[in-house]
Order: C-alpha cells, then structure tokens, then sequence
C-alpha cells in the first residue's frame, strides 16, 4: 500500500489507510512474491484505476495455486490482461462492465477480487458459485459502510469509514491446535465462535473439553487425545477449513504414534 502512494499508519490495534494520494499502479515482483493474498490487489486497482502491472502471487506452496479465475472473470468484465515475463499487464480503457459470471467451484481469492472490482464497474455483477465464508460476508459488510451497493448498481466512487476486521479464525484454531497438542489450557479472547463452529466438535472429539461464551473459547486438553474419524471438508455453507484440518489431523497423528 505505501509502494502505491497510500499513507498508512499503526497505533495498537488500529491501522489506518489513507488512500487518495495514490501516485502509482504497479507493484513490484518482489512485493508481490511476499504472500498469497497480494492477488486481490488487481481488482482493487483495476476497479478504481481502469490499469495496473503485477506479477504472479507468492506466498505458500500448499500444492498448485492458479489465477485463472481471477483472470478469466476480470477480461469477461472488460479487461485486457497481457501476460509479458512474468508480469501482468492488466488495463480496462473503457472501464470495467457488470457481468454475470459463474466459477467452475467456490473459490475465496477470485470471490473478493471480482467483489472489489465490481463495486465501482458499471452495472450489476452477479457472482455464481460464489464463496461463501465468514471472510466474504465481512468483506461486503465493508464495503457496504464504504458506500457500495452489494445487491445494486455498482457506485461511481467509494468512501473512507471505520470498520473492525473479524477475529481470524485460522489464527483462533491454530492456538487451539496447539494447546491440544501440548496437553494444556487456553482462553482465548475476543474470538467469534460461530465461525469456528465446524472444526470445534473435532477437538471435542479428539478429547478436549470446550467451554464456550459469546466472545471467549475455554479449552482444556487431556493428557493423551483420542483418534479421530474420517474427516470430510466441505465448501459452504457446510464450512470448509480444509487447511487447517489437515493440520489438526496431521497433529494429533503425531502425537498418538510417539
């Protein structure tokens, strides 16, 4: 964000992103090699600018990654995306249109970054087989407060607001993991249960005992956990961490066979 021209700043918990100076639509390789998510730059930049110049994302190898549905759906909106060594040279001269696009399977990345790419095209886009975690609802509340009409015509221009981000809930089930991995306890805090609800029954089942509140997690672990299941992952509404399961899984195999 500071490489564009964006004024940010941190105090405690609060970040805070000034985003009218904006003097630059590129973003370098090495920048974009630092994380996965630097993706959802394009259709941040492509929405407001009509123009950027990436590279391919970097971030973790957990087995092939790919972009083309980011792409796909970006050029089906207007978008001219010319890929040159490496880096992607991604214009929109007339600006992006509303357009009805469908995704061959649920997918979080290409969701968000049709959504900001969408709320300042012109027209209505409408997005099937769309996302559906806690993480996309949170991003249209967002926008939401910042002007966008997520159920109407797209908006002309966006405005700044104050918006508290969701408790991530992989970091939340990864300070579970560990505590039921090292027999312990742990409080955790300021958390949204309701968002973990579908990986908290396999602690439980694992052996841990949960007790929990309206913002707060109890767990505390026995000395040995109990073999799991089969495990299933589902997209949607039927939740899907399958990451995070893995882990959980691949854990606690571990610890049983010492």
């Amino acid at each position: 964000l500071t490489a564009l021209g964006c004024r940010c700043s941190m105090k405690g918990h609060v970040a805070r992103i000034q985003a009218d100076g904006v003097d630059c639509v590129e973003i370098s390789e090495s920048l974009m090699q630092e994380m996965r998510s630097s993706i959802i730059f394009l259709g941040a930049l492509l929405g407001r600018y009509g123009s950027c110049t990436l590279s391919y994302p970097g971030g973790c190898e957990l087995g092939p990654r790919p972009i083309d549905m980011h792409l796909q759906a970006l050029r089906s909106m207007g978008a001219e995306i010319v890929q040159n060594g490496g880096r992607l040279l991604c214009r929109a001269a007339k600006g992006l249109r509303g357009k009805k696009i469908s995704f061959k399977y649920p997918s979080v990345g290409a969701t968000e970054n049709i959504m900001l790419a969408a709320v300042l095209a012109k027209g209505t886009t409408i997005i099937y087989n769309a996302a559906r975690e806690p993480e996309i609802c949170d991003l249209a509340s967002f926008l939401r407060q910042c002007g966008a009409k997520i159920y109407g015509d797209g908006v002309s221009a966006l405005h700044g607001t104050v918006y508290r981000i969701m408790p991530d809930r992989i970091v939340g089930m990864t300070y579970l993991t560990a505590a039921a991995m090292t027999g312990g306890t742990l409080q955790m805090k300021q958390t949204e249960p309701s968002q973990m609800e579908n990986l908290l029954p396999v602690l439980e089942q694992a052996g841990c005992r949960l007790d929990v509140a309206q913002k707060t997690i109890y767990l505390h672990a026995p000395a040995r956990l109990r073999a799991l299941p089969p495990i299933r992952t589902m997209p949607p509404p039927n939740q899907r961490m399958a990451r995070m399961v893995a882990y959980i899984t691949s854990c606690m195999a571990g610890i049983l066979s010492a």
